[in-house]
């Protein structure tokens, strides 16, 4: 796959790997160029370990370089060697949940002037020249601010890099071929919440109404399934690397473990900009970013 470069914007740390941490793995391995630019540092994360509780956001507030050494270790994991922030150095603070005071910080990613985060991306883009480019949608996924306002720049980031008179000090102009949301299907998620109760679960992710789910998309928005289940060890192993947010063997994951390979290491798309192309799955959806894209 010579010469394919894949952009990926992200959140926080750790989000990388829960969405698209197979699918960044599997396209290193068949040589495509991956850059990874992760947003935030995800200061307003909650510490699962009690010996780092201190580094809390209400405590001494260093989480943000506890959780870039995570990242670090977890692109070790999944073999990026191309990961930045955006607008390095560190320049935007994670804003919370929605509704919490963190949202009304002047220098979370939330109250981030948009052309000015935008431009940040744009010269990224302009130096990386991707041909495909990946974010959440427009809800972010699931409402988190930050995820929302990933979703924001990106897609103007997008539109400016391809316009030659702006910022020309960013770079020659250049334009992304493809755009593409993450997913989750909500028979995907229905199915591992079933799954989940016939276990004997019934709190957390087993609670909810799997006739009514929170999150997730309908399963006919899905455009393209990514299945790269061979790395389905290396996105775990970089899950593991996240431990101050994540635990493999609970929540989300306890929901994913019963449907194994199938919800961690095939990761689901919306194509936003661009061309769908074969070839096509047995459910009509697309097995690859960068079909169509010589």
């Amino acid at each position: 796959m010579a010469d394919h470069r894949l952009l990926l914007v992200h959140a926080h740390p750790d989000d990388e790997t829960i969405g698209t941490g197979a699918l960044m793995a599997g396209y290193v391995d068949r040589g495509v160029q991956v850059t990874l630019v992760t947003c935030t540092l995800g200061e307003e994360g909650e510490v699962l370990l009690d010996d780092i509780a201190h580094l809390a956001a209400d405590g001494e507030d260093r989480l943000g370089e506890h959780r870039f050494h995570e990242l670090k270790a977890a692109m070790e994991v999944l073999g990026v060697t191309d990961w930045r922030l955006l607008g390095e150095p560190h320049k935007y603070r994670d804003s919370g949940m929605v509704g919490t005071l963190a949202n009304d910080r002047p220098d979370s990613f939330w109250r981030a002037d948009l052309l000015a985060a935008a431009s940040d991306l744009v010269a990224v883009i302009r130096e990386v020249r991707p041909q495909v480019a990946v974010t959440y949608d427009d809800f972010g996924g699931y409402g988190h601010p930050d995820h929302i306002q990933a979703h924001r720049v990106l897609t103007y980031a997008v539109a400016l890099a391809a316009v030659p008179s702006f910022r020309t000090d960013l770079g020659e102009a250049w334009q992304v071929q493809k755009v593409y949301w993450t997913a989750m299907p909500k028979g995907m998620m229905r199915a591992g919440i079933l799954a989940l109760r016939e276990a004997g679960e019934d709190t957390g992710f087993a609670a909810m109404d799997p006739d009514d789910l929170p999150f997730g998309v309908d399963d006919s928005l899905v455009t393209t399934a990514v299945d790269h289940s061979e790395q389905l060890d290396r996105k775990m192993n970089a899950l593991a690397q996240h431990a101050s947010q994540v635990q493999t063997d609970g929540g989300f994951f306890a929901l994913s473990n019963n449907l194994g390979s199938k919800a961690m290491g095939v990761e689901y798309f919306r194509i936003a900009a661009g061309e769908l192309a074969p070839p096509f799955d047995d459910n009509g959806r697309e097995t690859d970013l960068f079909n169509g894209i010589d």
